[in-house]
């Protein structure tokens, strides 16, 4: 077996020389390019920067949703899976109200990011009216919570929304 040094002993100095300075440089680049990518993600890490949250919904054997009350934050994505046969998502309250988000299709996965803080309720459109609800508190923003009494539902779902509204309001005031 030949040695480092006895390997370069075959080549002209100057060529050696050349090459060793060329990996120093490179090592020292790479080493600072490591040093750098080290600090920013410290940095990002501190700031407090926001990383958007995805939950997962799924349908249930028993005619409800997974996780009927959730707490996000601006920006987080939702995403309620199809797990149990003949359900979707139908939302009847939003905060503003202008337009509502257009309803998912039957036995199919369905997404949403949430851009703006409030209240939304949303439903399986064949078990609206069994209490099939959920509803969304996005940024602990309450603003609109009075516009449930708004929505014309029948006395079982009625019921189980004002159930949904009262245990938001107090998971947020325990938080």
């Amino acid at each position: 077996m030949i040695s480092v040094s006895e390997f370069f002993t075959n080549f002209p100095e100057p060529f050696v020389k050349a090459l060793v300075t060329e990996m120093k440089i490179k090592f020292v680049s790479i080493k600072q390019l490591l040093i750098y990518l080290c600090f920013c993600v410290t940095v990002f890490a501190s700031s407090g920067a926001a990383v958007a949250k995805v939950t997962k919904i799924e349908f249930t054997e028993f005619d409800t949703y997974s996780l009927e009350i959730i707490h996000i934050d601006v920006g987080d994505t939702v995403e309620w899976l199809p797990t149990n046969e003949g359900h979707n998502v139908e939302f009847i309250m939003t905060p503003t109200m202008v337009s509502l988000p257009e309803k998912s299709k039957i036995d199919e996965p369905y997404s949403m990011i949430f851009q703006e803080a409030g209240i939304y309720v949303y439903g399986c459109t064949p078990h609206l009216n069994t209490g099939m609800l959920g509803l969304i508190v996005v940024g602990n923003d309450f603003h609109n919570i009075e516009d449930i009494d708004k929505i014309k539902l029948s006395l079982v779902a009625n019921s189980v929304l004002k159930r949904l509204a009262k245990k938001a309001k107090s998971q947020f005031k325990s938080d």
